[in-house]
């Protein structure tokens, strides 16, 4: 068996999978088979005596490593990202860009193991991977410093594996698949190549044919050390030699726990709420908060059915065959203006039943919502738990004054005893809500730097078949007798963005 153990000293560490932007805001955990040995392969370039340790016996190890796939000790881990302004040269001049700087946060005491349980290197291969453990200074970017050592008696159980199902089949826990690159074996490599070859035509020419030739080099260790521009400027989606497999990490992998030497924190109640910042340029409007917040439903939806099937997507998400009484504790989805320029920044899912466990899963999986004119906007999770946590959104605030931000539209017909005002106390019952004491119509709310109408926000859903019994909508001041504890949305299209209010 081989283990070997890496410990990072700055407590983070950063890295970008492959085929995903740097400024998306994902890292790779855990560091892939491909980039491990990548990081060998540069340590022996950079610090090996190849005189000692000469290139035949790199490629050894090389093929030794890459021959199975291993598998993974995870210590406990969060996931963060900084936010800062770099100048990016456009045209003439620089523009201030947003950038978005990802990482993993760990206990810099704690080890990432990497273990293969069948491989037995011979004594040469061992020497010289320990020589390149002991010098490996980083791993991923240049500020993820690493310390790496062999294991040689490792007796850890790995909790990271290579599986297709997104359950444990031991202890039939959620887990989180992601995907990992790793190396073909060099016989595998050797196989592909040859066949990639073939489809070149004997006589072609040319610096498009140049350049794909130079990505097919005849050893996987020369595979393994091409740089990254030549393989993207020969129009490979991989690198060549390459393959994805699905690992399965902990599900609650990027949850934090307590410290080592402070008092554990009591267990967190039932998560309620996460929060989502949507990035993108240009960012959807305020008006446009239904559309919005039904994307961000089909997203979800489109992650859960991937992770657990279509018959078994949490029911709090859908908000389909949920039990009597349930008073709208499903999810809403509710798009938000935190910095007040008129413009859905950040995303709210509250479900005051509580979230699952899957329904989580699911939500940690959204990384983008689109819309089928084209249109798409990054989301990332900031962060979950109940509304009194989270205080970055107005939403969450408590109160005894609530005014519209969205129009409420009443949510059933209008009848001679059941006008605007008797439909939000008769909703405020069931609810289980205090009924408002007064109720004010209010002709107009500000919206960036206008004052908009109920008119100019989009009011309908895209779903066909749904009775609407109010289609022009209206703005309110609620007056509770007690505090009131937000989010509040109420009305016709509440689960998706119309009818929200916040404290005043």
């Amino acid at each position: 068996m081989l283990a070997i153990a890496f410990r990072f000293p700055a407590g983070r560490y950063h890295a970008t999978p492959w085929g995903r932007h740097v400024n998306e805001a994902e890292v790779e955990w855990p560091p892939s088979p491909w980039r491990l040995l990548r990081a060998l392969i540069a340590t022996w370039h950079r610090k090996a005596d190849s005189l000692e340790y000469p290139e035949d016996l790199l490629r050894g190890l090389i093929d030794s490593l890459s021959a199975s796939l291993p598998v993974y000790r995870l210590p406990p881990a969060v996931r963060a990202h900084t936010r800062h302004y770099m100048p990016m040269r456009e045209g003439g001049r620089d523009k201030n860009t947003m950038i978005f700087d990802a990482f993993v946060r760990l206990p810099p005491e704690s080890d990432v193991v990497v273990a293969w349980f069948e491989l037995d290197l011979p004594d040469d291969q061992t020497a010289l991977l320990d020589i390149l453990l002991r010098d490996m200074g980083f791993l991923g970017r240049a500020e993820s410093w690493v310390e790496a050592c062999r294991q040689p008696d490792w007796s850890g159980e790995p909790n990271c594996r290579p599986a297709e199902i997104a359950v444990d089949a031991d202890t039939g826990e959620i887990t989180d698949p992601i995907r990992l690159i790793v190396p073909l074996t060099n016989s595998a490599y050797r196989d592909w190549r040859k066949a990639r070859l073939a489809e070149i035509p004997p006589k072609a020419k040319g610096k498009a044919v140049a350049r794909l030739r130079k990505t097919l080099p005849e050893h996987l260790l020369d595979s393994l050390r091409l740089d990254t521009a030549d393989i993207q400027a020969a129009g490979w989606s991989r690198p060549p030699g390459a393959r994805f497999v699905t690992y399965q990490r902990p599900y609650d992998c990027f949850t934090p726990t307590s410290t080592p030497g402070k008092p554990a924190a009591t267990m967190r109640r039932s998560v309620t709420t996460v929060s989502f910042a949507l990035l993108g340029k240009p960012l959807p409007r305020l008006e446009d908060a239904v559309r919005i917040g039904e994307l961000m439903r089909m997203a979800t939806m489109s992650r859960a059915k991937r992770s657990f099937g279509e018959e078994a997507v949490p029911k709090e998400l859908t908000g389909h065959d949920m039990p009597a009484g349930n008073r709208h504790g499903h999810a809403f989805y509710l798009p938000e203006d935190v910095d007040g320029d008129g413009h859905i920044d950040h995303l709210l899912v509250h479900a005051p039943a509580g979230l699952s466990r899957q329904a989580l899963h699911a939500l940690d999986a959204v990384t983008r919502v689109w819309s089928r004119d084209g249109a798409e906007w990054q989301v990332v999770l900031e962060g979950y738990g109940v509304p009194a946590e989270l205080h970055q959104s107005r939403y969450n605030g408590a109160g005894t004054d609530w005014v519209s931000v969205t129009p409420y539209l009443h949510p059933w017909h209008r009848k001679k005893h059941l006008d605007v005002q008797a439909q939000i106390r008769r909703e405020c019952r069931e609810r289980g809500l205090p009924e408002p004491i007064e109720i004010t119509l209010i002709p107009d709310v500000q919206v960036g730097n206008s004052r908009r109408r109920s008119v100019h926000f989009h009011r309908f859903r895209s779903r066909r078949g749904l009775t609407q019994p109010d289609t022009r909508g209206q703005f309110c001041r609620l007056t509770f007798p007690e505090p009131v504890t937000g989010p509040l949305a109420l009305g016709f299209g509440c689960h998706f963005g119309l009818g929200v209010f916040t404290p005043d």
